[in-house]
């Protein structure tokens, strides 16, 4: 059977007009070594931008997938950065050519803090979940799960001298954690409100913390000790289950003793802002605390060391801080500080409308004052575009918004001109595409010239707002309809300009107006402009005779406002939307249909033309394509991340362009790849019935009690299908070792060598590899390894145990492999005891399993001892060949080698100095 209709798919080309979201923050990050606190990363919708703050362009991209980024922290060398997603993802791009090869998912909702340790190889994840995760970045696998928070995680900090962790959270407590044995030792309780932020200061000695008040805390922190023998290393004090027990029985009223660390308030500082902290951050060398809140002032303290504490107390100076305030600052805002060598301090800041501003400050000054160095605005509108057009070649694309209005060739993405308004509402190329025209909030129409890119005419066209705009299909003019319940009729004409006396300027003359008793949402012509289509705020539809402007139909049905409509090509249907959805109407004769567009309030419409296939964006956050001939909905297009506001599809109807709350306009291109209806529902619901799937219950592990500390790994649809094909690779298996059985009994039988068995034709399509490299190679991931194998039913577990043993004999993936069985064998054998209880007589009373087990053992022993016998040998040739070439050509390797030249230097010319001198 053919397709009796062919529809051609629409996806996404580009994202532009966005700057960075405040959803996430902003970080500085450095580019194949350039220089400091010129690059700044910040998130963009589903990607990250970094920006060159001195040029004001965009250097690169990090493409994401689906979800909204909400959190970034580049790694301590300066290679890699980490990036938190809205769906609790984590993905690790290098800086070097924009590639993600390691992702993380263990958050059931949005992470809101990452932190790297110093060496770079651990990550520590917080979430809206409540959940802290740390991760290992070089196994690319989760290591545990910390649970106590009871509301979302708001900063981590690690104590790299002790291997503890802070965290706060907005429950107003701060909890300190030791990652030895995972617990929570401490918390602190001397909040009222949520903590906001904290930093470390003074070596790690001392914490500050600010929250939902105007003061910040400080509180000293003093390690505790065990007295130990001269030589004796010292350890973490942890009290014993029995010395607890002694202790409880001598009696309760006693205070707690502390363990590991005291921490007592020092003191506090009161800022100059009177509401929450947004933002507490320190440089690398926590040299500079800069403080900021929701209102214009931003605050920066420097941080002395003891002997400028003292110095600065014998000259009876009252204040031992340095502050500055910037003033100009009047949206809430996220930021990133970078002290550089010379003692000038860079800051970055990401402003709530969709702008990035950089400052200096030298701490060295008395009264150091912020000078602004780059503010980068050209990209993108200050609030949200309300109004789209496509010019007549496809070529340009008019954004209007509250303040500005932006023509961006459509090929680059680069912004053309930029011209001052006022609150835009709708919008039009005029034809020949050299002005445009602008109805605003205030009732005006404005007039621009794109070539010198000035106002050419402002005119008094409504008493209040002027909701829309159409241009007459003969070219020669334009209706438009607003909140003082009236449609007025344009005409162009071109008049003398008086500012140059020769040349000649557009201009639009009032010729008609039509009174109504409501008022005037939207407002179109019929292609042949016979007819006149005016949607009212009492939620009906008339139409009128554009000619005499006598009334011609009344179209009624919906039960809120209609908003938008649009008028096919033929004159056949039109299509009104509303906040209850979109129905059909033939001009000759009237039916009337009902369809949903979305679940929210539809908030644009706009047919394809010459088609009868058109679009709607709604409150849904989605765009949607339509039949109108069939009422059948043919595509979704995904990907804003708030409300969509408005929609521009180009006059070959090759591209579409979209504005939403998100800051984000989103350029949609028409492929050449044909939509069968049926495949698409098919793939719908199976991504609901996958999404559904990973929403199930996550795998618990029975008799095991809830504690603090748990897995680190989360169920998704990834990990279901990793389970499923190690499930079709182990049967796989099975297969095969059944085949060649029979060929050796074959074989036997007849006394003779057979020819092989016939190979699958999945091995085949490998490469003529065994079942066990298939799995080993093409089955085990390593971020959804462990939660993988916990979903894993017990009867594959005995032919999975069998192919671990056959890989560490043949030292194939050792390493991979002894991850696999400390996971499914630790906690006293998890799969015995916890994860499948019931199983225990099956494994108990199964002597081959038994007898594969304690061969896994032996092996796994063996095999390890050789590897790090061989590391060994490697490290002492390695070492011994520094030694050798060292001695031999006087140079040293590695990161010291710098340091002791440079020290030679400085040795030298102090001698030649002092040759000097004695001459």
């Amino acid at each position: 059977m053919g397709l009796t209709k062919q529809y051609l798919r629409y996806v996404s080309s580009a994202v532009f007009g966005v700057i960075g979201n405040q959803k996430a923050n902003i970080a500085f990050v450095t580019l194949r070594g350039g220089e400091k606190g010129r690059y700044v990363a910040v998130g963009a919708c589903e990607h990250v931008f970094i920006w060159d703050v001195r040029k004001a362009e965009k250097v690169l991209i990090l493409e994401g997938k689906k979800h909204e980024v909400t959190y970034l922290c580049p790694s301590p060398d300066g290679v890699h950065i980490a990036v938190g997603y809205e769906d609790g993802g984590v993905r690790i791009f290098s800086l070097l050519n924009g590639e993600s090869n390691i992702s993380f998912s263990g958050h059931k909702s949005a992470v809101s803090v990452i932190k790297y340790d110093a060496l770079g190889a651990r990550l520590v994840t917080g979430s809206r979940d409540t959940d802290v995760i740390v991760w290992d970045i070089i196994n690319e696998c989760g290591l545990y799960r910390l649970k106590g928070h009871k509301d979302a995680i708001t900063q981590i900090l690690f104590l790299e001298s002790k291997n503890l962790l802070i965290t706060s959270s907005k429950d107003s407590f701060v909890k300190w954690w030791d990652l030895d044995t995972q617990h929570c030792f401490k918390t602190m309780v001397g909040h009222r409100t949520e903590v906001w932020g904290m930093v470390l200061l003074n070596q790690e000695s001392r914490l500050i913390t600010g929250s939902a008040d105007s003061e910040l805390r400080a509180w000293d922190i003093q390690y505790i000790e065990e007295g130990k023998e001269v030589g004796e290393p010292q350890e973490k004090k942890v009290r014993t289950l029995l010395e607890n027990e002694e202790e409880d029985e001598e009696g309760l009223d006693e205070e707690p003793e502390e363990r590991i660390l005291s921490c007592k308030k020092a003191g506090s500082v009161l800022r100059e802002a009177r509401d929450r902290v947004v933002s507490l951050v320190t440089d690398a060398k926590a040299k500079v605390l800069a403080c900021h809140g929701l209102d214009a002032t931003f605050e920066v303290f420097t941080v002395l060391s003891e002997e400028e504490v003292q110095k600065k107390m014998d000259k009876k100076l009252k204040k031992a801080k340095k502050k500055t305030k910037c003033v100009n600052l009047c949206f809430e805002i996220s930021m990133d500080c970078l002290l550089v060598p010379n003692g000038e301090m860079k800051v970055a800041l990401l402003l709530q409308n969709n702008t990035v501003e950089t400052y200096t400050l030298k701490t060295s000054e008395k009264n150091p004052t912020g000078t602004k160095t780059s503010r980068l605005t050209l990209s993108g509108h200050r609030t949200d575009v309300r109004t789209l057009a496509f010019s007549s070649d496809n070529i340009a694309i008019l954004s209007a918004s509250g303040e500005t209005v932006k023509v961006w060739n459509r090929s680059t993405l680069q912004v053309i001109r930029t011209m001052g308004c006022e609150y835009a509402l709708c919008s039009l190329f005029v034809p020949g595409d050299r002005q445009i025209i602008l109805g605003t909030k205030s009732g005006k129409i404005q007039i621009f010239d794109l070539a010198s890119g000035s106002l050419l005419e402002t005119t008094d066209a409504h008493v209040g707002a002027l909701w829309s705009m159409c241009l007459a299909p003969d070219q020669r003019g334009i209706v438009t309809g607003g909140a003082d319940k009236t449609v007025k009729f344009w005409d162009f004409e071109l008049i003398k300009d008086q500012d140059s006396g020769k040349n000649k300027r557009l201009t639009v003359k009032h010729t008609r107006t039509l009174q109504l008793d409501e008022d005037v949402l939207c407002v179109r012509y019929s292609p042949d402009q016979r007819l006149l289509a005016v949607s009212l705020l009492d939620c009906t539809v008339k139409i009128f005779y554009t000619d005499t402007l006598k009334f011609f139909l009344s179209l009624y049905g919906h039960k809120l406002p209609v908003l938008c409509l649009d008028i096919s090509h033929v004159s056949a249907l039109t299509h009104p939307a509303s906040h209850s959805g979109v129905w059909r109407n033939y001009a000759q004769m009237l039916f009337v249909g009902f369809c949903a567009c979305s679940a929210g309030h539809v908030m644009f419409l706009q047919f394809v033309p010459k088609t009868h296939l058109f679009f709607t964006a709604g409150k849904d956050r989605k765009i949607k394509q339509w039949d109108a001939d069939k009422f059948e909905h043919i595509q979704t297009l995904e990907g804003h991340h708030r409300e969509v506001w408005c929609l521009a599809i180009s006059p070959n109807g090759d591209h579409i362009v979209s504005s939403s709350h998100d800051k984000s306009l989103r350029l949609w291109e028409r492929t050449r790849e044909p939509i069968i209806l049926e495949e698409e529902k098919e793939m719908e619901r199976e991504a609901e019935f996958e999404e559904s799937l990973a929403k199930g219950d996550e795998p618990v592990v029975p008799g095991e009690a809830k504690g603090e500390a748990e897995p680190a790994g989360k169920k998704t649809i990834e990990t279901v299908k990793a389970a499923e094909q190690i499930m079709e690779a182990i049967e796989l298996y099975r297969e095969e070792s059944e085949k060649l059985e029979e060929h050796r009994a074959a074989c036997k039988a007849v006394g003779k060598e057979l020819p092989p068995p016939k190979m699958n034709p999945i091995l085949v399509a490998f490469g003529n590899i065994s079942v066990s490299i298939l799995i080993l190679s093409s089955v085990f991931l390593f971020s959804e390894l462990e939660v993988s194998l916990l979903v894993l039913p017990f009867p594959y577990v005995p032919d999975l145990l069998k192919l671990f043993n056959g890989y560490v004999q043949q030292g194939l993936e050792v390493e991979l492999v002894c991850r696999c069985l400390f996971f499914l064998l630790r906690f006293s054998f998890t799969f015995i005891h916890f994860i499948l209880p019931f199983h225990f007589g099956q494994i108990s009373s199964n002597q081959m399993l038994l007898s594969v087990i304690d061969e896994l053992r032996t092996n796994t022993i063996s095999k390890v001892r050789e590897i790090r016998d061989v590391l060994g040998f490697n490290s002492a040739g390695l070492q011994f060949l520094q030694r050798e070439i060292e001695s031999k050509e006087d140079v040293m390797f590695f990161a010291d080698a710098t340091d002791r030249f440079e020290e030679k230097k400085r040795k030298r010319r102090k001698r030649e100095r002092a040759v000097l001198t004695v001459t």
